[in-house]
């Protein structure tokens, strides 16, 4: 029987976290967490390890510093290193940053695991996945972006409050990128099956759909820092879909190539993700609403993916 090998490199509190829900969800029979700070990956991974007798898990969680080899065979490498972008910081100065980390850390995993497939977390994320594309050079539905199911569950949540309902009735979608242009598709939310245009004023919605628009701004505003627990265990929930093969329809950061009329961009949209990664990609009806919101969007992540293009990176 194969054995299950997953990677998570950067062992900060998205990675930690998602290596955390992978373990406990038992997910893996081994998760190694690297990360380039002496001691890091091995304490939290020691300390994860530490609660499996009291969490009733068996994945076994190594934490290793800088060492490659050591992810040598994984079936899945989920990629969230990089840095935050600090205060005096241009957007320019943070992709150039973190797409020299993400290149690097791409170009050493697949030299191990050169079968592996590659779930993007880092951020700015739809850039950092076209960044990790281009480094690994490989077929596009084995590299792909975690942002939907964050961007999703954010929105599904305001929902439930609001409606003091369960949020676990609740179907939503979103496409576009990662951030302020990401558009909210009200028309495909639903709970339960009733069209959330049934049950919500559209003031109100509007509103919900703003809040989803900001709601990693609102986080830092909150704490001064990044998410964490979302967006770690929403990268765990795209691993789950693809380890028990479950052909799940998630909203994830793809590569285009004519789908929606649009090609060569990494963008979020609705896609059936299996044991072989990105299996199929969904065209949904767009009105021309919808279509016009999404050309924002593309103009936006286009934009961004010309500034990486322009710094001619190695």
């Amino acid at each position: 029987m194969h054995r299950i090998k997953i990677t998570v490199i950067g062992a900060g509190n998205v990675g930690a976290t998602c290596a955390e829900v992978i373990a406990q969800k038992e997910l893996a029979n081994e998760v190694i967490l690297l990360d380039i700070k002496e001691g890091v990956a091995e304490g939290k991974s020691l300390d994860m390890w530490q609660t499996a007798a009291i969490n009733h898990f068996d994945t076994r969680v190594i934490g290793v510093t800088n060492d490659y080899k050591m992810t040598e065979n994984s079936d899945i490498v989920v990629i969230t290193a990089g840095m935050p972008r600090r205060k005096g910081m241009s957007r320019d100065d943070l992709i150039k940053i973190n797409a020299k980390i993400v290149k690097d850390v791409a170009r050493k995993s697949v030299m191990y695991s050169p079968n592996a497939i590659f779930i993007i977390v880092s951020n700015p994320l739809d850039i950092m996945t076209y960044a990790a594309y281009k480094a690994l050079n490989r077929r596009s539905k084995n590299v792909f972006g975690m942002a939907g199911i964050l961007d999703t569950a954010r929105f599904k949540s305001f929902i439930a409050e609001h409606l003091n309902t369960s949020p676990k009735d609740i179907q939503a979608l979103l496409l576009g990128g990662h951030g302020d242009t990401m558009v909210p598709m009200p028309r495909y939310t639903t709970i339960s099956g009733i069209p959330i245009t049934q049950l919500i004023d559209e003031k109100t919605l509007n509103a919900i759909m703003e809040r989803t628009k900001a709601g990693g701004g609102e986080l830092v505003k909150l704490m001064g820092t990044s998410a964490w627990y979302s967006p770690g265990a929403a990268a765990a929930q795209m691993v789950k879909a693809i380890v028990r093969d479950q052909k799940r329809i998630f909203p994830v950061c793809t590569y285009l190539q004519g789908e929606y009329g649009l090609s060569d961009i990494y963008l979020g949209v609705p896609v059936k993700l299996g044991r072989h990664g990105i299996e199929e990609i969904i065209e949904v009806d767009l009105n021309e609403e919808e279509k016009k919101l999404l050309n924002t969007s593309v103009e936006s992540v286009r934009k961004t993916m010309k500034v990486l293009d322009a710094m001619n990176l190695p």
